[in-house]
């Protein structure tokens, strides 16, 4: 991805920032809202993100230093963007910006209004608002702080030459913390005396409690992010997550924001680094090596699979695999490709996993899949099977066959003594059972908020409430919680499309009394992507006219096509010399399901969202 700064390109309409709005609120604020108007003089940086996805989580983890080295002329605003229908709850919300050490102030948009005005399509998009509050750069994806960086800059340059930069101490506001034993935990472990072993993701540790599962016994990690080996209390993480038994004496664990796997010596909880550079991982990055020498991307999880460390490498959509004895790294199993495909590991599409368990026999590797709100396996002739689930835009809360139960984000799976599989429904607040005896889903119990994980002792199985922050003892199967009637479902409508030629067609008429925009250049502009990218074999793109001859690949049965209009429009009033001028614009996400006769073209109508220069 380009280093250069975006720059606003001559002859385009110049427009000014849509207002922030969300029925949400604000958060990190002292509970003050915020209007542009309160931010001029300042660089305003807009960061649409949803709490779901990792590229947003990465993205968070990029802003940071941008932050800190602009801190007097630069605000980030997080708009929270939602897809999942618990991610557009608003305490959810606010548990997600403590969870993730969120510095910023953010704006909660459930319904999507600012990411509407500012014609967002896709998770995570930064734009760039300069302090005279026109929008002047907007990127898609992760990966663009240090181009974002030079505009800023730039900006703190110009805008202090013309006396329209204002210094000064941010709106940012920390919310007060609160004294808990866990904060937001995320994977648990038992160990070999009894005793659980928790990753306290917020604080940047690892906490081993007694076998009550409350009473804290040591805390190993400083508390504050890095990347340091030594002592318990000198070593440092950065959100731990997954933990595995690797040995008699030593524990793996996945240090997500760190990209690396750490070892914990068991006796003097002393911390070395067994994979990962820091760094993260990027296309063209080597795909297997020595581990300290390779990047990783966000491993989320880790288990001990077919006498290797299998990790759930969650920022690739792919799972890798650790070899203690080799000392190496290797891909094991996904192609880069988010989505869901079965079959051999070479060719088979995951999208974010993020826990993994080893069936009894030692036979499958149960992988949960969350953005695809599923529950896969690998088996060990190295084949990817799907249990429960669809796709990317299919999820909800149902019980029954297989083909039929949904899911809602889930991040946790556990064996079960009966080889049936505990899964942990994250964003249902529910702990669900599949059965491959019987290919059937039920609910095992309710009201767990936000279950992230959950470890079996003797009949008993504790789950980790990851946004109660605490660790939850169910009995099974005599005490567990049977619920009925809590069956809903969400699903993304899917248009059949015929592979080939599709011709996409925006549809947009300037309102009553206004007419085109011509005064700077076009006045439209259509954007248009794809995901996966290899769905659009041609058409892909920036381009002033409305109209775009897409060609769809036929070897790619399904995706999401993401296209972004804008149109501008005057008054039209001849005697007025200063005609009022607007913005319309809209995105969409439109899945598409390629099928021999469907249809060829794809029409969409651009409303007036109207926005004054």
């Amino acid at each position: 991805m380009s280093d250069s700064p975006p720059r606003r390109a001559p002859g385009r309409v110049r427009v000014r920032a849509p207002e922030l709005v969300g029925r949400g609120g604000w958060l990190n604020t002292g509970g003050r809202p915020y209007t542009l108007a309160d931010l001029r003089g300042r660089t305003v940086v807009l960061d649409f993100w949803t709490f779901c996805c990792i590229n947003c989580l990465h993205v968070l983890d990029e802003l940071r230093e941008l932050e800190e080295r602009h801190r007097d002329t630069l605000v980030v605003v997080g708009v929270h963007s939602p897809k999942f229908v618990h991610e557009a709850e608003h305490g959810a919300v606010v548990d997600a910006v403590e969870r993730y050490g969120v510095a910023h102030p953010v704006l909660d948009d459930p319904e999507l209004a600012t990411w509407k005005q500012y014609a967002v399509r896709a998770w995570p998009t930064l734009v760039v608002i300069d302090p005279e509050g026109y929008v002047v750069a907007q990127h898609a994806g992760e990966g663009h702080v240090h181009a974002i960086e030079r505009l800023v800059t730039e900006l703190e340059a110009e805008h202090g030459a013309k006396g329209t930069l204002r210094r000064g101490d941010g709106p940012y506001v920390a919310p007060e913390p609160e004294a808990t034993a866990l904060r937001f935990p995320g994977k648990a472990l038992v160990l070999p005396g009894g005793t659980f072993l928790v990753s306290d993701t917020t604080r940047h540790q690892l906490v081993e409690l007694a076998e009550d599962g409350e009473t804290v016994l040591r805390r190993i990690g400083s508390g504050e992010r890095g990347f340091t080996d030594g002592g318990p209390g000198d070593a440092s993480f950065n959100e731990p997550q997954g933990l595995a038994l690797l040995d008699g004496t030593g524990v793996v664990v996945a240090d997500t924001v760190n990209h690396a796997l750490r070892r914990l010596d068991l006796g003097s909880g002393a911390v070395t680094t067994l994979a990962g550079t820091g760094r993260q991982w990027w296309q063209g990055s080597a795909t297997s090596g020595p581990a300290r020498e390779t990047d990783l991307s966000s491993p989320w999880d880790v288990a001990v699979f077919d006498g290797q460390v299998w990790i759930a490498m969650a920022g690739v959509h792919q799972l890798w695999a650790y070899d203690p004895a080799g000392g190496t790294v290797r891909v094991a199993a996904g192609t880069t490709n988010e989505g869901l495909v079965d079959g051999p590991v070479a060719e088979a599409w995951f999208a974010q996993p993020s826990g993994l368990a080893v069936s009894a026999d030692g036979e499958r590797l149960w992988v949960a899949d969350p953005e695809t709100s599923a529950l896969r396996w690998v088996d060990r002739a190295g084949v990817v099977h799907t249990a429960v689930g669809t796709g990317l835009f299919d999820f909800g809360h149902r019980d029954g066959p297989a083909g039929q139960a949904l899911f809602q984000h889930p991040l946790g799976v556990t064996v079960l003594p009966d080889g049936s599989v505990a899964v942990s429904d994250t964003y249902n607040h529910a702990l669900r059972r599949y059965d491959p005896a019987t290919g059937g889903v039920s609910t095992l119990a309710t009201d767990l908020r936000e279950p992230s994980d959950a470890v079996l002792v003797g009949d008993d199985l504790v789950v980790v409430e990851s946004a109660r922050h605490r660790l939850t003892r169910l009995r099974l199967p005599e005490e567990a919680v049977r619920v009925e009637g809590v069956a809903h479902r969400t699903q993304r409508a899917t248009t059949e499309v015929a592979p080939g030629a599709l011709a996409l067609e925006v549809v947009f008429e300037a309102p009553a009394g206004q007419k085109p925009d011509t005064r700077y250049g076009p006045s439209t502009r259509l954007l248009v992507s794809a995901t996966p990218p290899e769905l659009l074999l041609a058409g892909e793109g920036a381009d002033s006219d409305l109209v775009r001859a897409l060609e769809l690949n036929p070897a790619v049965p399904e995706g999401v096509l993401h296209v972004s209009a804008m149109a501008a429009s005057c008054d039209d009033d001849p005697d007025n010399p200063y005609p009022a001028c607007h913005v319309h614009q809209q995105d969409w996400g439109v899945p598409v399901r390629l099928t021999e006769g469907g249809a060829d073209r794809l029409p969409l109508v651009l409303a007036g969202m109207d926005g004054t220069d």
